[in-house]
């Protein structure tokens, strides 16, 4: 007997990359403000913030620096979320009409690396909380995460969005106790008096931290969109997603900068466990450590579930059929993208805040021109609309594949990781504005070339297509 939802559809979700007809279409608006909010409140997001202050930077000012960032790149996500009802289709399969059928494997590729990274050091913190609760390892505090997300992900879009309304809840309640303590233990005036040095560098880290955090959900956040309704207005999607996603963000890292300043060297290496012991034991601890494990279920169940749109697209790409991508096959491919992660996550037990910065500003660096490309194309020259021939019609659009490099290559100056450092970081204080310069460059780039008559050369005979 299939499980059901309210309105009688079933909870598994039966399509996988193929088009959403409209008889299908479904959800109201404001589920998409739940599950971004969910999404956000979470201990990965506390840990982001207080980077900001591990990493030197002013407690004031690293508030105000992850705001800016928060608006930002919330925007460019939020915008990249109002294309699903009008596209029905998953965000990465979307991009063949800039980068081509086999040119959209290599974002589609590094997207998928992207979201085995996320959900690696999601298991990490997220073992550490089901570690505490069930007094067991990290490491088998992990497998019963992993397991978890295998089982939300594998039921589809209707168990995603019903999970992001629950833990939204969950998140909102337990992120209110949690500053009620520590404005309970800590006198906060003081503090803010004592951390209001304005450091240039640092400011620019908080704002890129955010920032890529918000850009790092645009390869996929259309996915829990293409279900509504085409004539959804794309400004309600937008405003939704993007509140939800920088609201929730926000109060995640504002607390996670509070934290970091108050704990110091206790809060690294034991992140949870200091998170959670703001004051609180016994069986209120045991429920913090909870709704620190079910938050981190839903970002991570979103992590799964793009990760099989993404390969679904790839192997569509050299010739898979939708119709065989079913619930089965869903199955098949989150259990494998769980178990890399979880491999990762075992080894990535310690030292994992350098680890995560890093993985952080090299995740900009890739998307941050994916995303110009993209919206430039989407609602500059397209004008908001997009039909089946732009998605089929060449294997290679070199265009966009050229300005995406290019992008890339924009950045490498600007970049400031623990893998490499550009020449300009050390001009400019040590800060990085690499996503700055990726984004407004990319977008340029791509504009210039494709209102110069790169769209005509790609619609001339052979259409672009490979050769080979």
């Amino acid at each position: 007997m299939k499980a059901k939802t309210s309105v009688g559809a079933p909870l598994i979700e039966r399509r996988s990359i193929d088009f959403i007809p409209e008889g299908e279409r479904h959800g109201r608006v404001f589920s998409q403000f739940t599950l971004w909010l969910a999404a956000n409140l979470q201990i990965t997001a506390v840990v982001t913030g207080a980077l900001a202050v591990v990493l030197g930077g002013d407690v004031v000012w690293s508030i105000v620096g992850l705001l800016l960032g928060q608006i930002a790149g919330g925007a460019v996500m939020a915008l990249h979320g109002a294309q699903g009802p009008r596209l029905g289709l998953p965000q990465m399969l979307a991009c063949r009409a800039q980068f081509g059928v086999k040119g959209a494997v290599l974002p589609l590729a590094l997207a998928c690396v992207m979201y085995l990274g996320f959900n690696a050091t999601g298991m990490v913190l997220s073992g550490q909380a089901l570690g505490q609760l069930f007094r067991i390892s990290d490491a088998a505090g992990s497998l019963l995460f992993a397991l978890a997300v295998l089982l939300a992900a594998a039921l589809g879009y209707r168990a995603i969005h019903r999970l992001g309304r629950a833990a939204s809840l969950l998140g909102l309640l337990a992120f209110c106790y949690l500053f009620m303590r520590l404005l309970g233990r800590v006198d906060l005036l003081p503090l803010l008096a004592a951390h209001t040095r304005f450091e240039p560098a640092a400011f620019t880290v908080a704002i890129s931290l955010s920032a890529s955090w918000q850009i790092a959900f645009a390869p996929y956040v259309s996915d829990y969109s293409r279900y509504l309704p085409s004539a959804t207005p794309p400004a309600r999607v937008a405003l939704a997603i993007g509140l939800g996603s920088g609201l929730g963000a926000q109060i995640a890292m504002s607390l996670g900068v509070l934290v970091a300043a108050v704990g110091g060297g206790a809060f690294r290496g034991h992140e949870v466990a200091y998170f959670v012991g703001l004051g609180a034991d016994g069986a209120i601890a045991a429920a913090l450590f909870f709704c620190v494990a079910f938050g981190k279920v839903t970002i991570s169940t979103l992590n799964a579930y793009g990760g099989f749109m993404c390969a679904g697209s790839i192997a569509s790409a050299f010739g898979a059929r939708p119709e065989a991508l079913g619930p089965r096959r869903r199955w098949l491919i989150v259990a494998a993208m769980a178990l890399v992660s979880l491999s990762v996550a075992v080894w990535a037990q310690q030292g994992f805040l350098p680890l995560f910065k890093s993985f952080l500003l090299l995740l900009l660096a890739l998307f941050t021109p994916w995303s110009a490309v993209n919206l430039v194309d989407f609602y500059l020259l397209r004008g908001g609309k997009l039909d089946a021939a732009a998605l089929e019609g060449a294997d290679y659009r070199w265009p966009g594949l050229l300005a995406y490099l290019a992008g890339v290559l924009l950045q490498l100056p600007f970049i400031d990781s623990a893998l490499f450092s550009g020449p300009m970081v050390r001009a400019l204080g040590g800060a990085d504005i690499s996503w700055l310069v990726g984004w407004l460059g990319t977008a340029g780039l791509y504009w210039l070339v494709m209102r110069r008559g790169a769209a005509a050369w790609a619609a001339a005979p052979g259409g672009g297509r490979s050769a080979g």
